[in-house]
């Protein structure tokens, strides 16, 4: 316990939940549980709860050191018996705050803590783990749905399902689907509906809208058992302000700077950790270890890294200051980064870290000991800004910004990235991914198609937000759940068979996903064709068999006879088009097999001639198969 509490204060104890919060004990024979809290500033704490009355005088803790850990022991107390910390501050104020390592708390909006031990729930999961472990997840497919679980489906407005009947819903959805990852945004508790999640009060609580920790164990358990991953959106750079939360824990500013042009994050209206606190270090390198290692998770989509690096993020000149190097950067946030990430590497091997980094800054998914970050992926948001910038734009006008469908490819292999097209990008007058695309009604969906098969074939993993999958018309209403009645209507049932479709092209084709992140695995046979908005490109597998030559079309004109580069000599099927009929495009297909003529072509020995479908992206795999062998058949 002593080499404990050291650690703590020191910023280097990684299961600091272990240590404070609620916990069963025994002491001199008795059952109870036990009570502990870092409040280093309060001049005396006291447990309450309505085992007490609410009155701070029955049960006052008693300081455990002069670096404020005050601990309490209450015999018998009982699992779902609610309770807080009442602090009495230096400045003679009462305040009442929620446990910061509860790991349940009342359903808003109630605030109160709720002992819950994290002992009683037994795992099935032990294949998927074991998996796991021997998993290469640089060169395995990974497409995830991004979910927002209040308004995926509900009871009505407000109204939610549990998380062990979200369970029997959604995992045979993207079970059919194909998707291999569900990302749930941030399901740490909070006060706030609206706030998605993102400004968090209780960091060790799931939140107990959709049930209990053990039902979120159940949850994530079933999702193990069904072959899908788990990633949760986690927000370690900021916090919001309600009262009975983190802010001014104790009094005075403890997990915020004390600095308000360092804590403040206006244009949130939440508060920055003290990065350089030791103890906020480990209350937050404790918390992702918590939540990969009590709920099994698989990884965790880390918020908002760009607000963590820079002092002026989002700020305007005279609301920050200089680092003492004369810098912009937050050096104590990028320590911190670092840190982190070396410690969950350390403790839970073959995780998921993925950063959210909206800028330039290099080696975000590069190991520490060669100057990275130490995430092991990116979102690439320049490739996502650009395409949906692209995607937008008249396909009359499209010749003239042809450098957004291409640029990525600059840059493609300098980070671990996964192209996301996430909830951010669907909300706040943006429209929904469907309704982005001009055109009319049928252009409409076959640019959603084009697009789609642009980005399964682009080097990177893959993740979608809910609701793109069926080409919602609406953008994303947080407090509705998506219009499943549009999968009642063709164009949207056929999106919906779609991306089934082009999740299992995706999984059996190594080429798509083997080489992601290696030069090796992409090579372009024509980037230049900006006056007719064609791009043909190759991607590679580690076997020379598996190569794909993929064509986009982003105009709708046919193109019939067109002469195209190939790479190989022989004979070229077509595996795979967005422009079927069956998908609600218009069946200009290559139907027979494309035999190549030893003309050189776009930088390539061979050439082959085919048709190039309107606003369609045409998969080509060489096959041994002869023109005569396939007409037989």
């Amino acid at each position: 316990m002593e080499q404990d509490i050291y650690l703590f204060h020191q910023g280097n104890l990684r299961y600091s939940y272990q240590l404070l919060g609620s916990h069963k004990d025994t002491q001199h024979g008795i059952p109870g549980i036990r009570f502990a809290v870092w409040a280093p500033n309060a001049k005396q704490v006291s447990v309450v709860g309505m085992f007490n009355n609410w009155d701070g005088r029955q049960h006052p803790m008693k300081k455990w050191n002069k670096e404020g850990i005050w601990y309490a022991f209450i015999p018998g107390l009982e699992t779902g018996m609610m309770y807080k910390y009442e602090i009495l501050t230096a400045h003679g104020h009462l305040s009442l705050k929620s446990d910061p390592y509860a790991f349940s708390s009342e359903q808003r909006p109630h605030t109160a803590s709720i002992i819950y031990p994290l002992d009683h729930y037994t795992w099935n999961d032990e294949e998927w783990l074991m998996q796991r472990k021997q998993r290469n997840i640089y060169e395995s497919p990974m497409s995830i749905y991004e979910l927002h679980l209040g308004s995926w489906k509900n009871i009505e407005s407000e109204v939610f399902y549990t998380y062990r009947e979200y369970a029997g819903r959604v995992i045979p959805y993207v079970k059919e689907l194909g998707y291999t990852h569900i990302e749930l945004l941030p399901l740490t508790e909070h006060p706030y509906d609206r706030s998605w999640g993102y400004q968090a009060t209780g960091y060790y609580s799931v939140t107990s809208r959709y049930g209990t920790p053990d039902d979120f164990r159940y949850f994530v358990d079933q999702c193990h058992q069904s072959g899908i991953g788990v990633l949760l959106d986690w927000v370690p750079g900021h916090f919001c302000k309600d009262e009975h939360g983190l802010r001014k824990f104790d009094g005075e500013t403890l997990y915020e700077y004390a600095n308000p042009r360092k804590a403040e994050k206006s244009q949130w209206g939440t508060l920055t950790f003290d990065f350089a606190r030791n103890e906020v270090q480990s209350f937050l390198i404790s918390n992702a270890i918590y939540w990969l290692k009590e709920y099994h998770l698989d990884g965790l989509r880390v918020d908002a890294v760009a607000s963590m690096l820079h002092l002026d993020f989002g700020k305007n000149d005279g609301e920050w200051e200089w680092n003492e190097y004369g810098g912009r950067e937050n050096v104590e946030a990028v320590s911190f980064i670092k840190k982190m990430n070396e410690a969950i590497f350390e403790e839970v091997p073959n995780t998921l870290m993925m950063a959210e980094e909206s800028t330039s800054w290099p080696l975000v998914s590069a190991p520490t000991y060669s100057g990275g970050l130490g995430f092991n992926y990116k979102w690439n948001m320049g490739w996502m800004n650009d395409m949906l910038e692209y995607m937008e734009i008249d396909p009359i006008y499209r010749k003239h910004h042809h450098h957004l469908l291409t640029f990525s490819l600059m840059y493609a292999f300098s980070e671990n990235f996964v192209l996301p097209i996430s909830h951010d990008e669907v909300v706040h007058g943006k429209k929904s991914l469907l309704n982005k695309m001009p055109g009319d009604y049928w252009q409409k969906f076959a640019n959603l198609r084009v697009f789609l098969a642009y980005m399964y074939a682009h080097p990177g993993k893959k993740l979608l937000f809910m609701g793109g999958e069926f080409g919602q018309f609406d953008e994303w209403k947080d407090m509705e759940e998506l219009d499943w009645k549009l999968l009642d209507y063709n164009s949207h049932a056929s999106i919906f068979n779609y991306i089934k479709q082009l999740h299992q092209l995706y999984r059996d084709m190594p080429a798509l996903w083997e080489l992601d992140h290696k030069e090796d695995g992409f090579f372009w046979i024509d980037p230049h064709n900006n006056e007719q908005s064609i791009i043909a490109f190759a991607r590679n597998s580690r076997s020379s068999n598996d190569q794909l030559v993929v064509v986009c079309n982003f105009t709708p004109e046919v193109y019939h006879h067109f002469k195209m580069g190939v790479p190989e000599q022989g004979f070229y099927k077509e595996i795979f088009t967005s422009d079927a009929e069956h998908f609600g495009g218009s069946g200009q297909t290559n139907g027979l097999l494309l035999e190549t003529d030893p003309v050189p072509s776009h930088g390539q020995n061979q050439q082959i001639t085919m048709t190039i479908p309107p606003l369609g992206v045409s998969f080509l795999k060489r096959t041994s198969v002869t023109k005569e062998a396939e007409h037989e058949k």
